[in-house]
């Protein structure tokens, strides 16, 4: 799997979906290490989860209700659970992840 993460962290399991990472589980959420080639596209989509994260490497292209922002290394940005949003990344990117569960 692609990304620059330290050898502890290339040693989690897989997380199975459609993007690779690396799974941390944790009590009520999941971090994940995520990398993505460029030219990745996610299409629109929602999920269930609270979701927090940040860039580490490379750049996001995250649209919510519309609007457009392109989120750097060191950016954090927010996805509410049940929000449509959608992801772009033009070149090669590795971010974390924190997916919480809405009723923590």
């Amino acid at each position: 799997m692609p990304g620059q993460y330290p050898e502890k962290i290339r040693s989690l399991p897989l997380y199975d979906g459609r993007f690779d990472a690396y799974k941390l589980a944790a009590k009520d959420s999941d971090v994940l290490f995520a990398s993505y080639p460029a030219g990745t596209s996610i299409p629109p989509h929602t999920h269930e989860t609270d979701n927090y994260g940040v860039i580490t490497r490379g750049a996001l292209i995250l649209s919510i209700d519309g609007a457009t922002t392109i989120y750097r290394v060191g950016d954090w940005y927010h996805v509410p659970a049940g929000v449509e949003h959608a992801a772009e990344f033009n070149e090669e990117t590795d971010e974390i992840e924190f997916w919480f569960n809405p009723s923590t």
